[in-house]
């Protein structure tokens, strides 16, 4: 498939139902779901869930695995979704990962892609569809600014490594409609269920398959007072940051201990429920999501 121009993979050649009948999705937190959880339980929907749902309703004989893990430097995904992600024989992967090497302060955006394009040549050996993520543009968010140049070169690397070997990428730096803290969860840091959601739409975009999934308007913004503000930072603080330094500190990891939530490709059985808060445009300004309606 040619470029459709100099700075981009091209959108996947779809001349009819899309062609991927086995699905496997690596990475970490991005992919695995956090901020997006499944009301009543522990688990976790996120975007690579709702892309699932979505082929999977188009074609027969569909299977989804989901190998990624919170928390995971791109050498621990490297490590252990690779191998097991090829023994799957995917004919479909989507792969996100460098994210938490990048923002760690003194790390090198150019070695991570090193380890990087070394995974794209062994999953791009089977002959499936890679997607390859850019990262966000954090210029939106304070906590995120002061990176923007590293994720940037990162994204430049990224876009490098799809032209060499024919990898589809998924460009969140592009996607302006999540560049709103609405679409992120309260530690700032992953998407919630609105963010999830407008990826999966991309990814899909990206993909050339058609849905109805609608575009998500998130709540007002609430008015607050600048002491208000600030004591709503002092909490994200107190129950994000300080935590994060810690594990840092600690050489821990919010991924320690746990294992993939769908290590083996299986079919989907159940739609998980819609996002749990936003409005769907044209269902009036309180029009809440019940849970579980297509949207």
């Amino acid at each position: 498939m040619p470029p459709t121009d100099a700075n981009r993979t091209p959108l996947a050649d779809n001349a009819g139902p899309h062609p991927w009948r086995r699905y496997v999705a690596i990475g970490d937190s991005f992919t695995e779901g956090i901020g997006d959880p499944v009301p009543g339980t522990a688990d976790h929907r996120g975007w690579a869930d709702r892309v699932a749902e979505v082929l999977s309703g188009q074609v027969d004989d569909f299977s989804y695995a989901n190998l990624a893990v919170r928390g995971k430097l791109i050498g621990q995904i490297v490590a252990d979704q690779i191998e097991p992600a090829l023994a799957l024989k995917p004919d479909l992967v989507t792969f996100s990962a460098g994210g938490n090497d990048v923002i760690r302060p003194g790390s090198d955006p150019d070695a991570v892609a090193e380890i990087f394009e070394d995974a794209v040549v062994r999953l791009s050996s089977g002959g499936a569809t890679v997607v390859v993520f850019t990262g966000i543009d954090t210029n939106f968010t304070p906590v995120f600014r002061g990176i923007r140049g590293k994720v940037a070169i990162y994204n430049e690397n990224i876009r490098a490594i799809a032209e060499k070997y024919d990898c589809i990428v998924a460009d969140q730096w592009a996607l302006k409609e999540v560049q709103d803290m609405r679409f992120f969860d309260d530690d700032r840091l992953h998407y919630n269920a609105l963010g999830h959601h407008e990826v999966a739409r991309m990814v899909l975009r990206t993909l050339n398959v058609p849905n109805d999934l609608q575009p998500m308007q998130p709540d007002p913004i609430p008015a607050r007072t600048w002491r208000e503000a600030r004591a709503v930072d002092l909490v994200w603080a107190r129950e994000y940051l300080v935590p994060w330094v810690l594990r840092r500190v600690r050489h821990q990891s919010s991924g320690d201990r746990i294992t993939a939530k769908r290590p083996e490709a299986l079919p989907i059985v159940t739609l998980a429920p819609g996002p749990q808060h936003g409005r769907v445009p044209g269902k009036g300004p309180d029009a809440s999501i019940p849970p579980g309606e297509k949207v």
